[in-house]
């Protein structure tokens, strides 16, 4: 498929999601979002792909400030076409995602980057949720993913003051996994997920779904959720073939079943 707001590589079992310039009006973030969810579509498909890369290439494309996605009226008729959810399509993905972020990340975008389970981004990216100074709210799953990220108390304050901070903040809060020099966020942001898919597929499915459910979970609930994937882990060959790879002293050789 030829998709106009992104465009897609493969570098062995890595597929990359470039999106393609600024994303600045409704009918811009309306396409983004159908062609995310056909991409997503698409990759799980793919047995091949072991990791998602989603990056800005430098273009802006993390910086949607809710301006930009507010409903308007022409004529009679309510245009509503951008507030579909961006980050839905990458929170479904079973393959770990990896955010590498160049340019500053802001309102939906930032929800788009919240979605992807480790983020990476260049030491001068800014990120924040501007929201609040346009008289609206994070609506794409800002108020609840960020919240559970950094925490009640740093979530709030950014929230309600629409304030912006820097890479190093974010690294120290706990919005950001790693920070970089600009010129080495692509590589090592490749790096880090040809190391995620170089491990078991079912495994990483079955951790982040221990993980992310779990959250929602009471302790008890998910000890008995880890347990019981724990389990289900001991009846894949891939678990045989890491059995047999740790005594023989071989590569290990994953093939996701």
């Amino acid at each position: 498929m030829l998709y106009q707001t992104l465009r897609i590589q493969t570098a062995g079992h890595v597929a990359i999601i470039t999106l393609k310039g600024p994303v600045d009006s409704p009918s811009k973030r309306g396409r983004l979002s159908d062609e995310l969810m056909e991409c997503g579509s698409t990759l799980s498909e793919d047995e091949k792909i072991r990791t998602v890369i989603v990056t800005d290439a430098g273009e802006g494309s993390f910086s949607m400030e809710a301006d930009t996605v507010e409903p308007r009226l022409e004529g009679d008729e309510e245009v509503t076409r951008g507030r579909e959810s961006l980050a839905a399509p990458i929170a479904a993905l079973d393959v770990p995602t990896v955010a590498a972020i160049q340019g500053d990340a802001l309102g939906q975008g930032l929800e788009l980057v919240l979605a992807c389970d480790v983020r990476i981004a260049a030491e001068t990216a800014r990120f924040g949720f501007p929201d609040i100074k346009n008289g609206l709210i994070p609506q794409d799953g800002g108020t609840q993913r960020f919240a559970r990220l950094v925490g009640r108390g740093k979530a709030i304050e950014m929230i309600l003051t629409g304030e912006l901070i820097d890479a190093q903040e974010a690294l120290r809060i706990g919005l950001l996994n790693k920070v970089v020099p600009s010129e080495s966020l692509t590589a090592e942001a490749l790096k880090m997920a040809q190391e995620i898919g170089s491990k078991a597929p079912i495994a990483m499915g079955y951790a982040k779904e221990a993980i992310y459910k779990g959250m929602d979970m009471t302790l008890e609930q998910g000890l008995r959720l880890e347990a019981d994937l724990y389990l289900l882990l001991h009846t894949t060959k891939d678990r045989t073939e890491g059995i047999k790879a740790f005594q023989k002293k071989k590569p290990l050789r994953f093939e996701g079943r």
